[in-house]
């Protein structure tokens, strides 16, 4: 029996992902992707795996549960991740799905589903977070060339906004051998650069004394890897300390994905993020001065409860002085259950598309200078995808995208030196 899976949301549930197919796999059952809404599976099963991050994250669930079932009446369709665990009853209301599980003993999953296939007894059970992180492992990561490693799950913050604290509970950590011996597993199966994800990365080794640096040393002493990426980073958390061991490590690639969220300190306070704008902005020179041409990338919401015209502009400012080389910008969306849904001063679905597109505008601006700026300069780039006319697609340590004519595979790492912006990408020439 063939298990289709399809992944909602952040890395985090993309490794989880992987994991859960090494699981499946492991106890006999063959594995595949399925796109949106439909595959060919009414004698399989299909396991969506959820993201719950916004309230409009759940709608589109919904409408995907519907879809899903509509097109495979007859598959067994799994739901797990993060929304069943931030809303239970909410989601063992979701007839479209005959299991139901959480984040918490997805090793169990095996044995859920071969009791289910045994007596077709509908199945909701999601058991509570454990202080213990749990235990899980990959091989490959199907479908890239780099592989996302988890070695963080929780977060202790409870922003305003927030409902992941619920689905992932408070902050655990991978222990250093289990992620060296990961890590080794991937290097030899072709992997060149790994990306270390968690759902607040920068709380790894809270719980037991050691530290993020501890965590890319190890990853970067592994044979075969050439390159350690960092996922989304909270910056108060990145200390002095810190940044000198990191900048100490020639594997870290120099891009650092700094959340913001706003630039403006009144709505940061409203979000309860635990930082100021001139504490970001001192962070941002810190880094630069480390790590020569380092990429700073960011996301920023807009729209904000209460967030006024003024507080916007000031948002646009600090973008416009931070000089982001990527920024993901979004609209909030009340997610029911924060202290934000409750807020006064909901703005308008139109003004914060509005907002979006303005912001966007001078991130784009930033970001074409950042780039432009890397013409003439020889990189490494990690060959992804190639197209029709034999160009490859890749990433340069800092998240560049470039075009290349060149001979070679998935996984290559090679050297180039760019030769110019165009079509939001760098073309280049191999050296």
């Amino acid at each position: 029996m063939t298990v289709f899976f399809h992944t909602l949301g952040c890395k985090v549930n993309q490794y989880e992902t992987q994991a859960m197919r090494r699981l499946l796999e492991d106890d006999g059952f063959d594995t595949a992707e399925f796109s949106a809404g439909f595959c060919d599976a009414d004698d399989g099963v299909l396991v969506i795996n959820s993201c719950t991050v916004t309230g409009e994250s759940d709608r589109k669930l919904r409408q995907l549960l519907r879809r899903t079932r509509r097109d495979n009446p007859y598959a067994v369709i799994v739901l797990c991740g993060c929304m069943p665990q931030a809303f239970p009853t909410r989601a063992a209301a979701l007839f479209d799905a005959d299991i139901v599980v959480g984040n918490a003993e997805r090793r169990a999953l095996p044995a859920t589903l071969r009791a289910y296939l045994q007596n077709r007894e509908r199945t909701v059970d999601i058991p509570p977070h454990t202080t213990e992180y749990e235990p899980l492992a990959i091989r490959e990561f199907q479908g890239r060339t780099r592989a996302f490693v988890k070695i963080e799950d929780g977060c202790n913050r409870f922003c305003t906004y927030c409902a992941i604290p619920y689905a992932r509970g408070r902050v655990r950590s991978r222990s250093l051998d289990d992620l060296k011996e990961e890590v080794e597993v991937l290097a030899a199966a072709g992997y060149r650069e790994v990306v270390l994800t968690g759902i607040n990365l920068t709380a790894f080794g809270q719980d037991t004394d050691t530290t993020l640096a501890d965590a890319v040393d190890i990853a970067a002493a592994v044979e075969g890897i050439c390159r350690v990426r960092l996922g989304s980073l909270e910056p108060d958390h990145m200390t002095p300390a810190l940044l000198d061991r990191l900048a100490a490590q020639p594997k870290l690639c120099p891009q650092f994905h700094l959340s913001l969220q706003s630039g403006c300190d009144a709505t940061l306070r409203r979000m309860r993020r635990h930082y100021t704008t001139a504490e970001y902005a001192a962070l941002c020179t810190d880094l630069r001065r480390r790590f020569p041409d380092a990429a700073i990338t960011t996301d920023i919401m807009v729209g904000f409860p209460d967030e006024t015209e003024e507080e916007f502009a000031e948002t646009l400012r600090f973008a416009e002085d931070i000089a982001f080389a990527r920024a993901h910008i979004f609209a909030y969306s009340c997610r029911e259950g924060t202290p934000a849904a409750a807020m006064a001063g909901q703005v308008t679905t139109a003004e914060k598309a509005a907002r979006a597109r303005r912001l966007s505008a001078v991130c784009e601006a930033t970001r074409a200078r950042y780039e432009e700026a890397l013409v003439g300069q020889t990189v490494s780039v990690l060959l992804e995808t190639q197209d029709a006319a034999g160009y490859w697609e890749g990433h340069t340590p800092t998240y560049v995208p470039v075009r290349v004519k060149t001979d070679g595979a998935a996984g290559d790492m090679i050297t180039v030196r760019i030769t110019a912006r165009q079509n939001d990408a760098c073309t280049a020439v191999p050296v």
